[in-house]
């Protein structure tokens, strides 16, 4: 028979695994609900009635720029011309070359923006502060903002590049050097938003496994491969799929730089999805390219969520 003091050490042991189940008071969840309503109300309408608009208009034929137009019902049309629309799979090969070229140079930027500034000096205070600064500017300011500096003959780029012997470059106007040119400016743009969330991540990591590993004789790239990066990597799958949603969904910075041009080399989708609605007036077909496209967000975003969950449990 197990003595007094193992019976003791078990109930206890019992006693600590069992969770307290609390309990909200009518009035508690009440006053959630209070708070909650105006937002869903407010959302409701924003979001969701359009939402619920644009699907129904997908399975409609509708020309805005005819008089008195009624729109036309073609069940699946719009979604089936989908797969023949060459101009549409040009843009989506645009959007994704651009979300995954800036995502991975944002991150890998940021990264080690954020390790050298995961301080807590004043240095590394001012330097955030003066990083955010591209972050916080608008959209379009940063598009004719550097538009200008890189206009072929009046921009200040290539005027510093002609002290180092480099010839004036059409940086918006080519079609090699478009794409390029559009993606560093959405890299200078949001490398800081990275860096920041980066930086508090790597402040949050428990100081005794990194002083372990240090007097455990592990090197700087051991402790980074090995404790850092799978410490971190739920916050940088959150990132990703932050910055990969919405440079899918670039649109500002890009119409003001290049308007999808030189041709369509910088042709991204909300930039053609816009122009099927407000430049050519295809209604139906604008927002059947909406619904899909938000379907589809929807999908990556929830890959990369359980992405995120599996992670966390393997950290």
């Amino acid at each position: 028979m197990p003595s007094f003091k193992e019976s003791e050490v078990g109930n206890v042991a019992k006693v600590k695994n069992v969770q307290p189940k609390i309990r909200k008071s009518r009035g508690d969840v009440f006053a959630s609900w209070m708070f909650l309503v105006p937002t869903m109300i407010f959302l409701g309408i924003t979001a969701l009635l359009p939402l619920l608009y644009s699907l129904y208009l997908s399975f409609f034929d509708l020309k805005l720029n005819l008089p008195n137009a009624v729109p036309q019902f073609v069940g699946l049309g719009n979604y089936i011309k989908m797969f023949t629309d060459a101009s549409l799979g040009i843009s989506t090969w645009n959007t994704f070359l651009f979300a995954v070229v800036s995502v991975a140079l944002e991150v890998v930027v940021g990264l080690v923006l954020a390790m050298a500034l995961c301080s807590d000096k004043m240095w590394a205070r001012i330097a955030t502060s003066i990083f955010l600064i591209p972050m916080i500017m608008a959209p379009v300011a940063v598009g004719t903002l550097w538009r200008m500096m890189l206009d072929s003959t009046t921009g200040i780029i290539n005027y510093f590049l002609s002290f180092v012997g480099v010839p004036s470059i059409t940086w918006l106007s080519s079609t090699h050097t478009a794409m390029l040119a559009v993606i560093l400016v959405n890299v200078w743009q949001l490398v800081p938003w990275v860096t920041i969330i980066c930086a508090a991540g790597l402040k949050a990591l428990p100081a005794d496994c990194l002083e372990a590993a240090c007097v455990d004789g592990a090197t700087n790239g051991q402790i980074f491969r090995k404790i850092v990066l799978p410490m971190m990597s739920p916050i940088l799958t959150v990132v990703i799929m932050l910055r990969f949603v919405d440079a899918f969904k670039v649109f500002d910075t890009v119409y003001v730089m290049t308007n999808g041009g030189p041709g369509t080399a910088t042709e991204m989708l909300p930039n053609y999805i816009y122009k099927q609605g407000l430049r050519f007036f295809n209604a139906g077909y604008s927002a059947s390219l909406a619904i899909v496209f938000v379907v589809v967000m929807t999908v990556i975003t929830f890959g990369f969520l359980k992405l995120r969950d599996r992670l966390e449990a393997e950290v």
